[in-house]
């Protein structure tokens, strides 16, 4: 993967070789030569993206019934509150 950085600038005067670098990985896009955004590939966003499920679906995935989870139940104990 390679990370191509271009100044606001470059991208104006250059879009199509912005969009052609996302091919091998994320284009920085400074602003006054600090890092402003991220041009992606939309496989790579998508690849992004999917890896954030929630714990329900990953749960719920077909063969999650073999996985062993059993965790310890918990008690909580309550005391009476010290108002004095």
């Amino acid at each position: 993967m390679t990370v191509t950085t271009l100044s606001s600038r470059e991208l104006n005067q250059d879009v199509t070789r912005a969009k052609r670098a996302t091919q091998n990985g994320p284009v920085f896009i400074t602003d006054r030569g600090k890092p402003a955004h991220v041009l992606l590939s939309f496989e790579a966003y998508q690849r992004l993206t999917r890896q954030r499920r929630q714990i329900a679906d990953a749960l719920a995935m077909p063969g999650g019934e073999d996985i062993a989870f059993e965790p310890p139940r918990v008690t909580i104990a309550t005391r009476p509150a010290d108002l004095s």
